[in-house]
């Protein structure tokens, strides 16, 4: 029986979005239910144009640089090859204004926190 993995992205640094990445990608090739919100600052860094790099919280985040895939490659792999649900909050697509096509591709539907909660129930939660 597949596990049920949800996991709730805020932070915008770059080895809370790697570690995440690197679960939901591991977790949805293994055949496991995978959906991830993403919200506040951890969704800016998934609007199409924008181009800067999240900052390190520390020495670590420099390293990942060279040698891993970048997060949104995991992610990415993790929709397309494991079938997870990346999901934008709908509080910060409306603070952020934008719209249908604004986001980087292999986004689902703007979601409300109650629903991906809900949806939750049974899963295992993880926050990054």
């Amino acid at each position: 029986m597949a596990n049920k993995i949800h996991i709730i992205c805020v932070s915008g640094t770059r080895e809370k979005l790697q570690m995440a990445a690197m679960i939901a990608s591991v977790a949805a090739a293994s055949g496991d239910q995978v959906a991830v919100f993403f919200s506040m600052n951890a969704l800016l860094y998934f609007i199409k144009g924008r181009t800067e790099h999240p900052p390190s919280e520390g020495e670590f985040g420099g390293l990942m640089e060279k040698g891993v895939p970048p997060f949104k490659q995991l992610f990415n792999y993790a929709a397309e090859l494991g079938d997870a649900a990346l999901l934008p909050c709908s509080m910060a697509v409306d603070l952020l204004k934008l719209g249908e096509g604004d986001l980087e591709p292999g986004f689902g539907p703007p979601t409300g926190l109650t629903r991906f909660l809900s949806d939750s129930e049974g899963a295992q939660l993880l926050t990054f």
